[in-house]
């Protein structure tokens, strides 16, 4: 589940988890700029709006507001076969699923309703197709410009303070929206 809400980015992830990745390396070297100062020069001649746009909401908003609404709602509760936190986990694994991935669910989770059928489909509207939309758009952003030239204040991409730089701004950046979920449902599901 982690994996899915971090999009996908490890190894594995193909095709939605490269997208991810481009996303969150643009997120880094604007954080790294703001940092260091240093950025790639191939990134260098990032617009700012392209700077931002690793930060749409789309995903975490239809994760996190979906599954909240889900879990207030008493009548969609009912579709849950646990309650108490692994009832919150089959909810949260769903909305994730559909936002992320494929729209798999955890095994006791009967979400053949209008209502989830609906809200996972906005979900996956919202998580999935609007990103593509974005990530388009910036590649022909980048497929218009020239190479830049690398001089010696350009933060190489192939060192090990880039890929560190990535791992930290995925990890901190998109980790810390669901960490809240994650605490309420997985761990602690976990420790009981």
């Amino acid at each position: 589940m982690l994996n899915m809400m971090l999009g996908e980015v490890a190894p594995g992830g193909a095709g939605s988890g490269l997208y991810g990745l481009v996303m969150m390396t643009l997120l880094a070297v604007f954080i790294g700029g703001l940092m260091i100062g240093r950025t790639p020069e191939s990134l260098k001649q990032c617009a700012p709006h392209e700077a931002g746009q690793p930060l749409h909401p789309g995903a975490p908003a239809a994760i996190l507001i979906g599954t909240a609404v889900a879990m207030a709602l008493p009548g969609e509760r009912a579709s849950m076969l646990n309650a108490g936190p692994h009832g919150l986990s089959e909810v949260l694994y769903a909305f994730t699923s559909s936002a992320a991935n494929n729209g798999s669910a955890f095994a006791g989770f009967s979400g053949n309703t209008t209502w989830y059928n609906t809200a996972l489909a906005l979900a996956m509207v919202a998580g999935r197709f609007l990103p593509i939309i974005a990530v388009l758009a910036i590649a022909g952003t980048f497929a218009a410009q020239r190479p830049g030239v690398i001089t010696a204040g350009t933060l190489r991409t192939h060192s090990p303070t880039f890929v560190s730089l990535i791992v930290g701004a995925t990890l901190l950046i998109v980790g810390l929206e669901y960490l809240a979920a994650l605490a309420l449902g997985p761990a602690a599901d976990a420790l009981l």
